[in-house]
């Protein structure tokens, strides 16, 4: 058996639609027609048996003393119709008179008053039967039931041939209402054919029906996300190869100065100036990939958690060689609950805080305070890395995420993408970042809440 697996190909829209509408009108149809067919049935032999009765009527007000007991008295055929009902006019059980087309043998055996069902020589009767005059006189005044069921059918087909011949008409309007309704889905989806690859123009709203509106609405955000998408792709890739730039002609400067040194200690400067110009560029292309990796994460919840104390213990160890080498003092101002949890995997946490420590140690002057406190109130959970650096204005603090935006003056080296990282990695898990001036330290004070 092959391991392939046919797709089936789903049918158009505008097939189902017209298919469903048409089941419908046909299904409506016919129960129509079975309902006009019982209610004419009912209606017409109701009509008919009046009839019957009403001739009966007229026999009984018809003297008798005129008839010829001797003889059987056969009224006349006056019209070609007459023989569809017969009548008979029994007296002491000897039949006195009847139709020139009614059976010898009496149409029903019923006595008493009312409408019988009977068969008289292979024909099948609807039979009326009353008293005359005389308590011994019976009246029969009968009517085939072959003619009965002519004249309902006859009914029926005056009824039913109408709406047999609307109904093609009906389903030909059907299609072109149905055409007409999807009709702008089929130009809708040819002007997104006929667009260039590069165009993400939002498409025309005006006259666009509100069922197909919501789609045109999204077509439209999707563009202008994936425009933001390509700006914002094209001006980083602009600014990573103007920042890679300058690294990498100071690891070629370096080597050409190291070529060309007159004595050891001068090529061993050059050689260490090569060393931090890789350094550095390496940090560079790494931050450039892990920005680009969440670039490519959507906003999602926050699946994972990570233990925030032993982050935190982990990185304030790793950053303290170079805080004791500047006179620096890292702390952490309250003891950590071993049961907090920030909701970040622990790669991405490891990131973040990192960015924030490595920030505050960076760029605070040797001798500084760098702290770190973690508070909960309120069912909510917020994390304080403050320094006693010399801090940022206010304006300079709205920039902070800006790719490759740095402070000008610092004296430190730095791409300028940490705050990027920190940033899209806050947005993707929905933690909250604010910065403002430390009150007590009056440097830099960042705050992550979740």
């Amino acid at each position: 058996m092959s391991g392939t697996t046919s797709t089936r190909t789903p049918r158009s829209l505008q097939a189902r639609l017209l298919m469903t509408v048409l089941a419908l009108v046909v299904v409506a149809w016919a129960t129509a027609a079975a309902l006009a067919w019982h209610e004419t049935d009912d209606e017409v032999s109701d009509l008919l048996d009046a009839h019957l009765a009403q001739t009966a009527a007229l026999l009984r007000l018809q003297p008798l003393d005129e008839l010829d007991e001797d003889r059987l008295n056969e009224a006349p055929e006056l019209d070609k119709h007459q023989p569809r009902v017969v009548f008979q006019l029994w007296h002491e059980g000897q039949l006195l008179a009847r139709s020139a087309s009614a059976p010898h043998e009496p149409l029903t055996r019923r006595h008493k008053r009312g409408f019988a069902d009977s068969t008289v020589d292979g024909k099948a009767w609807r039979v009326f039967v009353t008293q005359g005059r005389e308590s011994d006189v019976r009246i029969l005044v009968g009517e085939l039931q072959s003619v009965r069921e002519e004249i309902i059918l006859a009914s029926l087909t005056s009824i039913l041939k109408p709406m047999a011949w609307a109904l093609p008409l009906l389903a030909l309007g059907i299609w072109w209402a149905v055409r007409g309704s999807v009709r702008p889905l089929g130009q809708l989806g040819r002007a997104v054919a006929a667009r260039q690859p590069q165009s993400l123009e939002p498409l025309p709203t005006q006259g666009v029906p509100p069922e197909v509106l919501p789609l045109v609405t999204a077509l439209n955000d999707l563009f202008e996300r994936t425009a933001r998408l390509l700006a914002t792709e094209q001006q980083f890739t602009a600014d990573a190869a103007h920042e890679l730039r300058t690294p990498i002609a100071g690891i070629r400067m370096q080597a050409q100065v190291a070529q060309g040194a007159a004595d050891s200690q001068e090529r061993a400067r050059a050689l260490e100036a090569t060393v931090q110009g890789c350094d550095r560029a390496t940090r560079l292309v790494e931050q450039l990939l892990q920005l680009a990796r969440l670039d490519a994460e959507p906003a999602t919840g926050n699946a994972q958690s990570t233990p925030l104390a032993d982050v935190i213990r982990s990185l304030v160890a790793e950053c303290s060689p170079t805080a004791q080498r500047r006179q620096q003092e890292v702390a952490i101002t309250e003891p950590l609950p071993a049961a907090l949890h920030i909701p970040l995997p622990e790669p991405l946490a490891r990131v973040l805080l990192r960015n924030l420590l490595d920030n505050a140690v960076r760029y605070s002057p040797d001798g500084a305070q760098v702290r770190l406190q973690v508070a909960q109130a309120q069912g909510f959970t917020e994390l304080t890395v403050e320094d006693s650096g010399p801090g940022l204005a206010p304006e300079q603090q709205a920039r902070l995420g800006e790719r490759f935006f740095r402070v000008l003056g610092t004296g430190q080296t730095g791409s300028g993408l940490g705050w990027s990282i920190v940033q899209r990695i806050a947005r993707i898990h929905r933690l909250q970042i604010s910065t403002d001036t430390s009150p007590e330290l009056g440097g830099m004070r960042v705050k992550v809440r979740w």
